[in-house]
């Protein structure tokens, strides 16, 4: 591996040790009242693990039932809290590990995204160590109810980096994929639909697969069209 490659590697290796050390000591945090009482450790059907009659619960409370333990649908995210019951009993120190270990995946997933999509490191390595200790994310890494909020980035993350995967080489493998993951995270959290304005948006920078083209004002009053090029033009 060249020189050029090996310093944003460590950078980024750096940036995760340093983030893991700053929610490090979340393994002497305890579950909070609000939320978690009512979401996780007082759920009966988060209370008995991993189980076909939890799932089915799961993706029918607040769709096909109205249900005291979920305020809107998030089938993914109970799921995830019920895996984390059966690994860790109720001892809030697991459940806070999967909260931190979503969040550095998130980190990861942030720099790889950017560099290969516009092929300089650095800048990517930068909003990635600014997403990673943001006092903005305290909330959604260190309170455990907010699992939606790490595990939905992921997703969504990983809908974008697919989406940009079908931009460089369109088919109809790639863009299955890239729906899939897409509907997969809106069962982590609804907020992610508005993900596929995001995709327009990279269509626009860096993918470079649309322009907007800018007519002069005595031609067409001043208006634009939209042209899409299908060249992307990104770094893999």
């Amino acid at each position: 591996m060249s020189l050029s490659r090996q310093i944003p590697s460590a950078l980024l290796l750096s940036v995760l040790v340093l983030t893991a050390g700053v929610y490090s000591r979340l393994n002497d945090a305890e579950f909070i009242l609000l939320d978690d009482d009512a979401y996780i450790y007082e759920n009966p059907h988060i209370q008995d693990g991993l189980s076909w009659a939890g799932i089915r619960w799961a993706f029918s409370a607040e769709l096909l039932e109205a249900s005291e333990y979920a305020d809107y649908w998030r089938p993914l995210t109970f799921v995830s809290h019920m895996v984390d019951v059966e690994l860790f009993g109720l001892n809030p120190a697991g459940h806070h590990l999967t909260n931190v270990a979503f969040h550095l995946i998130n980190i990861l997933l942030v720099y790889v995204l950017l560099r290969q999509t516009t092929g300089h490191p650095y800048p990517s390595l930068f909003v990635a160590a600014v997403f990673a200790l943001h006092p903005l994310q305290v909330e959604s890494v260190a309170w455990v109810t907010e699992r939606k909020d790490v595990l939905s980035t992921c997703l969504g993350l990983l809908s974008l980096w697919t989406y940009c995967a079908y931009a460089k080489q369109p088919g109809r493998t790639r863009y299955a994929v890239a729906v899939g993951v897409f509907a997969l995270g809106l069962t982590a959290k609804p907020m992610l639909v508005t993900l596929p304005c995001v995709m327009l948006l990279l269509d626009l920078w860096p993918l470079g697969r649309m322009e907007v083209v800018f007519r002069p004002e005595s031609e067409s009053k001043g208006m634009r069209r939209i042209r899409l090029t299908g060249t992307p033009g990104f770094c893999w």
